[in-house]
């Protein structure tokens, strides 16, 4: 019998963090001392999905202490989610609960360690989770980390769940199937397997395997 994993994206397949962020990435500029407007849920929204340099770059883009302020931001981030949590996209616990009597489930994020942890801690959702990778366990792409967790996982047949253009390119890259959390925060280029409610993954995956 074969191994089918599905392989989860988390901002804007699973949840939408972005105001949470924004008030915890705040609070930590305050109390550093850095100077600049205040971040809002939309400039999250602009670089979700992009890995933890390319963001940091994109929000700071003049900062000379760049590298030490985001640090502090992730780490005030992780601390805030653990007790604020974000917001789930109707129905994904008991999707995820229907879904791991047949599969195995795993989240890949470009996201920083303690992240994922965090999602897990507030909304409780950990037991559904075989394994997580994420870029800041190790600097990888995300291509290169859901084939860690296909490989680590003697996944015979996998595909990931995402919403933005990046994710369809990173599973096309790693070697799986894709389907489109149409209702995140992304289009795809490609015509693929799409789910315009969390609810309507079992049914779609049942036909892309």
């Amino acid at each position: 019998m074969k191994h089918r994993g599905i392989i989860f994206d988390m901002d804007g397949t699973l949840w939408d963090s972005a105001e949470n962020v924004a008030k915890s990435w705040n609070k930590a500029i305050a109390e550093y001392g850095y100077k600049r407007e205040p971040i809002t849920k939309e400039d999250m929204y602009s670089v979700m999905g992009k890995t933890m340099d390319v963001l940091a770059s994109i929000i700071f883009p003049n900062c000379a202490c760049r590298d030490e302020l985001i640090k502090v931001c992730y780490k005030e981030e992780n601390d805030y989610l653990r007790t604020h949590g974000g917001q789930l996209y109707p129905q994904v616990e008991k999707t995820l609960q229907e879904l791991s009597k047949t599969y195995d489930l795993y989240i890949v994020s470009n996201c920083q360690s303690g992240y994922i942890e965090a999602f897990f801690e507030y909304h409780g959702l950990g037991k559904y989770f075989k394994d997580i990778e994420c870029y800041g366990n190790n600097d990888l792409e995300k291509s290169e980390n859901i084939k860690l967790i296909v490989e680590r996982n003697h996944i015979d047949e996998a595909v990931y769940v995402g919403d933005i253009q990046g994710d369809y390119d990173s599973s096309k890259k790693a070697g799986i199937k894709f389907i489109h959390a149409a209702y995140g925060f992304g289009t795809i280029d490609e015509d693929v397997a799409a789910i315009r409610q969390f609810a309507d993954l079992p049914e779609v995956v049942g036909k892309v395997f």
